[in-house]
């Protein structure tokens, strides 16, 4: 088959589910075309089976804004007419899904048949779909789409709680990992870098926005040294940064805590940890805490959204309710407190991820593209 993808280019878990299903997809023989503004920082190398098609905005000064779905749409177009594409599938809905039915149009009029995918994400539905400004939009889209994928139940429910008018019925595929990725023996000159004295370490990741509750996971640390040797590592960037970095300044514990800004493979850190952090208010999923326990690193979070799917309470970590600091402490101690229990919730975590390997779900994507090219 010959697919072409639509994604973000950055850090966030869309782009990167997105880059890492073309990258299998190319390994098992099928010709792959990603499409975006610039390179997915996940893309890290390209084969005879990948391809890279930039989309360029010219910078004019008529307009405030670059109209980037436009342009998508017309890219969309070249590239599918003249790669020969059999199906588009495009991550997150805005305005990924509107530009994958315009040029769907455009080609049907000159006698081009091209179906799209939209796999919906999390914020595109649950965050920024909410403005009411993009709800006939995005319902139009997902309407016309000629396949819906969402990335757990929670977030299929939440479709149809947030846009009512969806009428299309939502295949629910999981997000997934390369667990062969995550098998990495060793780590343990690079632990003590962090931990010199053997602390515990704990490690947080994410895009720093407010839905993450970052500053939960220093209370959450706060607590956690005071009874427990620990240190904690924070990697991701984003608009809470600066708040955080405040707050570990006035609970003088900065020492305790390392900083190190957004990193491509999170896998490298991940395996010298010894809990994950995730308090997030909401997660359609839960690929960072997914990540996390295919590194064999129990997970510590709340239980809203779709992390209930991911994250077996009392066995690959434990779950509590949004904003409860206290409890997430007392669990993440449960779990610390002496090698034979951290182990064991070690090798859950681990039994839990392989439940997401690719192996598994891509067969999924697989049947469903060839449904629709027929």
């Amino acid at each position: 088959m010959k697919i072409g993808i639509v994604c973000y280019p950055t850090f966030g878990g869309s782009g990167v589910v997105a880059t890492e299903l073309g990258k299998a997809l190319a390994e098992k023989g099928h010709q792959v075309h990603f499409i975006s503004y610039s390179p997915p920082v996940r893309l890290d190398f390209l084969s005879g089976n990948l391809f890279y098609h930039e989309v360029s905005v010219s910078d004019y000064p008529l307009f405030d804004y670059p109209p980037y779905e436009l342009v998508l749409s017309s890219k969309l177009v070249d590239v599918v007419k003249y790669e020969k594409l059999d199906l588009l599938h495009v991550h997150y809905a805005i305005p990924h899904a509107s530009a994958a039915y315009m040029a769907k149009q455009i080609l049907a009029s000159q006698g081009i048949h091209i179906p799209f995918i939209t796999t919906l994400h999390g914020t595109d539905i649950t965050l920024v779909g909410k403005d009411p400004s993009f709800e006939p939009v995005i319902t139009f889209a997902i309407n016309q789409s000629d396949a819906v994928t969402a990335v757990s139940e929670s977030l299929k429910k939440d479709t149809y709680i947030n846009f009512p008018h969806v009428k299309k019925d939502i295949q629910v595929i999981p997000n997934f990992i390369c667990l062969n990725d995550y098998n990495l023996d060793g780590g343990s000159c690079q632990k003590k870098m962090y931990a010199p004295n053997g602390e515990r370490l704990l490690i947080h990741v994410s895009n720093f926005r407010k839905v993450k509750r970052v500053e939960d996971v220093v209370l959450i640390f706060d607590k956690v040294r005071k009874v427990i040797p620990s240190k904690l590592i924070l990697v991701g960037d984003g608009p809470e940064r600066g708040n955080i970095e405040k707050l570990c300044r006035e609970l003088s514990f900065c020492d305790d805590i390392k900083s190190l800004g957004k990193i491509v493979n999170p896998e490298q850190i991940l395996r010298i940890a010894d809990l994950f952090l995730l308090p997030s208010e909401t997660e359609s999923f839960g690929l960072a805490a997914l990540e996390a326990m295919a590194s064999k690193v129990p997970v510590i979070s709340t239980n809203s959204g779709g992390l209930p799917e991911v994250n077996s309470n009392g066995f690959s970590g434990y779950m509590s309710n949004v904003g409860d600091v206290d409890d997430m402490a007392k669990n993440a101690i449960s779990i610390l407190k002496d090698d034979a229990t951290l182990n064991q919730f070690k090798s859950n975590a681990f039994q839990q991820a392989k439940k997401f390997d690719i192996a598994k779900i891509l067969p999924m994507y697989e049947d469903l593209y060839k449904l629709l090219i027929g």
